[in-house]
Order: C-alpha cells, then sequence, then structure tokens
C-alpha cells in the first residue's frame, strides 16, 4: 500500500552535489559554456555558505537615471551617495551597513571597498548602491554583472520613463525568472506622475514582469525625493533580512537556472523549447530567457532561448525514458559474415568428414586421405588458436559500418542533441577492436565444439580391420595353396561356400565389406558433419553476440545510463 504524505524538500547540499554531478556528466557533451557556468555556481555557492550568514547583501540596481542613488541615501537616512545631473555619478558599488560586526569577508568576497557603517535597528543589512547596468563605461556594466550575480537581494530600480526598456527586461529580469524570491521592483519617481496614472503604470509594469516570469515578485511605487513609499520599501527590506534566508534562496535560484541552463543543451527532441523547465521550478508564466546584447550575459543567467523546434508537450528531467539497446540480428549477421562465419561452419563440416574418413575408412586407402591438410588446421583453428582466416572484403567492412550506424541511430533516437553524438560515438568506440575479438572468439568457439571423436568411429575403426585381417587371411591361405601347388606337393583341404572356396570368400569379401563400410561411414560422416556445423554455427553466434554485447552495446547503454543519470541529477537540483 502506498502513503500519502507531504513531499521531502531537498535541501541545498543535495542541489549543489547534484549540479555537480550533473557538470561532470555533462562534460564532452554538452557546451562548455553551460558545463563551466554550473561549476561556477557550485564554487560561488560553497564559498557564500562559509561567510556571514547573519547578513543580507542587497544590492540596489538600474538605469541611467532611475534615481538608485538617491533611494539609497533615503533608506540609509545619509547623503553617502552622490547625486547629480552629471552621468554616470555611481562609477564603483559602495554600502552601507547595519551592524558591521562580522560582515568584512563578505564584503571582501562581493569586492566592495567603499564602506559606511550606518546606525540603526536592521541589524545584518548589507545595502549596495550599483552603477548603472546601461552606463556607457564598459567597466560600470561589468561591476554591475558581477555583483548581481553574487548579492543575495536584487532590488531593481525603475524609473516611468523606462520601466518597459528591453534592456533590463531582456538582459537581466527574464534570464532571472527563477529569482523572483529574493528580487523586489520599484517604480521611482512616482511623484513626477499624476496620481491616477501611479497605479495604471504599476499595473503595466506588474505585466511587464508577468511575462517575463516574475508573476508575483513584490512592486512598490516610490519617490525617493518625497519619501513616498521608502518606509513600506525599507519594511519589506526589514522582513527579509530578519529571515536570515535570502542567502540560501539566492544560491537554490542560482541552482536551478545553472541546471536549466545545462537542460537547454540537452533537451528531448520533443520539447517546446530548449528551456523547458522540470516540475515546480518556475511559475506558469515564465518564459524563456533572452540573450544579452553589450559586453556578456550576467553570471547568473541563462543562455540565450532558440526558437521552438517542435509543437507538443514539453519533457521535464524527470520524464526521460532511455530506451534498450540489445545485440540485433542485422548486427550478428554482419559481424558474423566480416569475421568470416560461414567458412567456418564450413570448414567444421568439412573437417568432421575429413577426420570421419581418416577413422573409419579403408585401411588400404584411408592413408592417402592423411596426405590431404585438414580444413580446420589450415585456418589455424582446431586448437583455438589465431587464425588464419582471410581479411573481410570491403563489402563486409562496409554491411558492419552500416550495423554500427544502426545501433548508434536507434540508441540515440530519442535522445537530444548534442549527447545523441555521443551515444552514437559510443557504438562505434570500441570498433577498432572487433577484428582481434571476433578472431579469437571464433577460433575458441570452433575448437571446443569439434574435439573429440565420436565412439562409432572407433567400432568401425575396428571393423575395418576385421575386413582387413579377413583379406590377408584369404590372401596367405591361396598364397600357400598355389606353393604348394607350384611345389608339387599334397594340397591342402579346401572347404567352400556353396562352390566358392574359403580363401577367396574371405580375399573378397574383406575387400567387398571394407568399401561398403567405408561407404556407409562416408553418409553418417556427412550427417555428422552437418551436425556439428550447426552446433559451431550456433556457438560462433553466441560469441559473436557476446563480443559485440562487450564491444557495442555495452558503450552504448554506459552512454545512455550517463544521460539518464544526468537528467536525474538535473532533476534532483531543480526539485
Amino acid at each position: 500500500m502506498k502513503l500519502l504524505g507531504r513531499k521531502t524538500e531537498v535541501s541545498l547540499d543535495d542541489r549543489l552535489e547534484a549540479l555537480a554531478e550533473a557538470g561532470d556528466l555533462a562534460e564532452g557533451r554538452l557546451g562548455q559554456e553551460a558545463v563551466d557556468h554550473a561549476r561556477a555556481v557550485v564554487a560561488r555557492a560553497g564559498v557564500r555558505r562559509g561567510l556571514s550568514v547573519e547578513h543580507t547583501a542587497v544590492a540596489l540596481a538600474g538605469a541611467t537615471g532611475s534615481g538608485k542613488s538617491s533611494l539609497f541615501n533615503a533608506l540609509s537616512g545619509t547623503e553617502l551617495a552622490t547625486v547629480g545631473v552629471t552621468r554616470p555619478t555611481t562609477a564603483k558599488a559602495q554600502a552601507a551597513l547595519w551592524g558591521a560586526g562580522g560582515s568584512g569577508p563578505l564584503l571582501d568576497w562581493l569586492d566592495v571597498p567603499l564602506r559606511h557603517t550606518v546606525e540603526g535597528d536592521a541589524s545584518g543589512l548589507i545595502l549596495l548602491d550599483l552603477p548603472d547596468h546601461d552606463s556607457i563605461e564598459l567597466s560600470h556594466r561589468r561591476e554591475v554583472d558581477r555583483l548581481v550575480a553574487a548579492v543575495d537581494l536584487l532590488v531593481w530600480v525603475l524609473d516611468p520613463q523606462k520601466y518597459a526598456d528591453a534592456a533590463v527586461h531582456e538582459r537581466y529580469l527574464r534570464p532571472l525568472a527563477r529569482h523572483r524570491d529574493v528580487m523586489v521592483v520599484v517604480l521611482n519617481q512616482v511623484d513626477r506622475l499624476p496620481e491616477r496614472s501611479v497605479k495604471r503604470c504599476l499595473d503595466d509594469l506588474r505585466g511587464l514582469l508577468a511575462a517575463d516570469g516574475l508573476e508575483g515578485v513584490p512592486v512598490l511605487g516610490v519617490s525617493a525625493r518625497t519619501g513616498e513609499g521608502v518606509p513600506e520599501l525599507r519594511a519589506l527590506l526589514d522582513r527579509q533580512v530578519s529571515r536570515r534566508r535570502a542567502w540560501s534562496s539566492r544560491l537554490a535560484a542560482d541552482v536551478a537556472s545553472a541546471a536549466a541552463a545545462l537542460w537547454a543543451g540537452a533537451r528531448p527532441p520533443d520539447a517546446l523549447s530548449p528551456d523547458t523547465p522540470p516540475p515546480h521550478t518556475q511559475p506558469p508564466h515564465a518564459q524563456p530567457p533572452h540573450a544579452l546584447s553589450l559586453d556578456a550575459q550576467p553570471p547568473g543567467a541563462l543562455p540565450a532561448a532558440r526558437e521552438p523546434e517542435a509543437a507538443g508537450a514539453p519533457l521535464a528531467p524527470g520524464q526521460v525514458a532511455v530506451p534498450e539497446v540489445a545485440v540485433s540480428r542485422a548486427l550478428t549477421r554482419a559481424l558474423a559474415q566480416a569475421a568470416g562465419v560461414p567458412a567456418v561452419v564450413e570448414a567444421v563440416a568439412k573437417s568432421h568428414r575429413h577426420r570421419s574418413i581418416a577413422a573409419t575408412g579403408w585401411p588400404v586407402t584411408r592413408w592417402l586421405r592423411r596426405l590431404r591438410p585438414d580444413p580446420l588446421r589450415r585456418l589455424h583453428l582446431a586448437k583455438g588458436a589465431r587464425s588464419s582466416l582471410p581479411a573481410a572484403t570491403a563489402v563486409e567492412v562496409s554491411a558492419v559500418d552500416t550495423a554500427l550506424r544502426d545501433v548508434g541511430a536507434a540508441a540515440s533516437a530519442t535522445v537530444p542533441e548534442p549527447w545523441a553524438t555521443a551515444v552514437r560515438h559510443a557504438a562505434r568506440s570500441r570498433s577498432e577492436e572487433l577484428t582481434d575479438a571476433l578472431d579469437r572468439t571464433v577460433a575458441a568457439a570452433t575448437s571446443g565444439r569439434v574435439s573429440g571423436a565420436p565412439r562409432w568411429w572407433r567400432v568401425a575403426g575396428t571393423a575395418q580391420w576385421l575386413t582387413v585381417a579377413a583379406m590377408v587371411a584369404g590372401a596367405l591361405w591361396l598364397l600357400v595353396r598355389f606353393a604348394l601347388d607350384y611345389l608339387m606337393l599334397p594340397g591342402l583341404p579346401t572347404p567352400t561356400v556353396g562352390r566358392a572356396p574359403w580363401p577367396t570368400v574371405l580375399l573378397l569379401g574383406g575387400a567387398l565389406a571394407g568399401v561398403l563400410i567405408a561407404a556407409l561411414c562416408r553418409v553418417f560422416a556427412w550427417a555428422g558433419g552437418r551436425r556439428r556445423a550447426r552446433r559451431a554455427a550456433k556457438a560462433l553466434r553466441a560469441g559473436i553476440a557476446q563480443v559485440a554485447g562487450e564491444l557495442i552495446v555495452a558503450p552504448t547503454r554506459d552512454e545512455l545510463a550517463r544521460y539518464a543519470r544526468f537528467a536525474d541529477r538535473i532533476a534532483r537540483a531543480t526539485s
């Protein structure tokens, strides 16, 4: 009976471990940029967890003229930030600290040298004033990208003139859709709007954020100049800081984003979009991230989305199923032809007949058989040694190559590119070992099947020697009679069989019996050769199937298992 209960939440440590393993599994299979990003997230999380968790780094980010510095001053109750008409006014991030004790290593890691201690009740708050994200100075934009990827909580400061600007939505908000739990959006300078327009602008902004995948993110209208909305923003930040959980929520969002970036490079062929979210990792209205313009993508953002390639229900990592791979008849047949199995099977039958005739043929002429080479010995197969089979022809090599391609194609049919390429490569990764492995298998399987002699050979051989004995006896008897007649001595009594004397019966009868036994043994030898050939063919097919399993199917299964493990780790990292 299945017991129903609450779903166990995966810890941050487990998610980071899953992401690190997914990155290792994706090495050499997916884009190196996504793999490096995942490893950077794991490394950054390891450092952040070792720093002060009693402090929350909150960044005020926005465009030129949005009033970040004015809001920074309003929240801190100081005039620390320079406010002026000349742009840009902020060149380097600076920090206002409430409860500075123990925050030094965290600020060192964030590389914020400008620090100011502020008196107040918000103990643990580190408020950062960032440069403009659309600054004409390259160093300013890079400073923003670096800190946006590292701080615990993001406050995006927008203004009524540029709150719908694609620069902030496509470069930052949309790629950071999974970070909505550690994000606040502020519409500054509402004092410049007519009172009836404030609500309309805020509603429009919420709609844009919902399209970015940030539905439910707190949106506040404030005025740094008049102080409108500043207390509400300060209270919201105080609540976030007091929970001491923003840092872990940020890291969890980073892990989910990095895992989604990896999954974007390994999506199943029927996925709707390249960055289909795993279950419970992205809101229903989340949109795929867009590529960054200007210099570089922020470290916390996802790779650019590509156009959907196919319609249909998107697959999540937990829904991935890899195909079963087995040794097919076509593959076994192609390998058998290339290994010379038909020639070996024919040699087994001929060898059995050769040995049978040599053991049961008429002794008078059987020595002639020994002058002929054994077909198996001629191939160096009789004792399991390395064979002397001829090399595979161009047609046979082409057939094997086609069979290998078919195995790779079938195994990678439901696996996405570029991982499917790795699966196809795995099917051929040990193809250079096939020739020697098949040769050894053919020799070993054939040697084990043709060794030993049937018991009837001994019986037939004994009968043949008895016929020889009868011939010799008859010939000696006739010779004695001839000698006695020649010497004119009294002859010996000669019994008869009917009218035929016994010496003649023994001589001719023995010869005739030997020929008949030899002919009958040939019939049995032919039947036995076919039986041995069938057994040898079965053993050879089994051996070749084993070789195919070890050198072709096993590497393919290993690669598919690696992909399945990767999908499982992605699902774990985003659960």
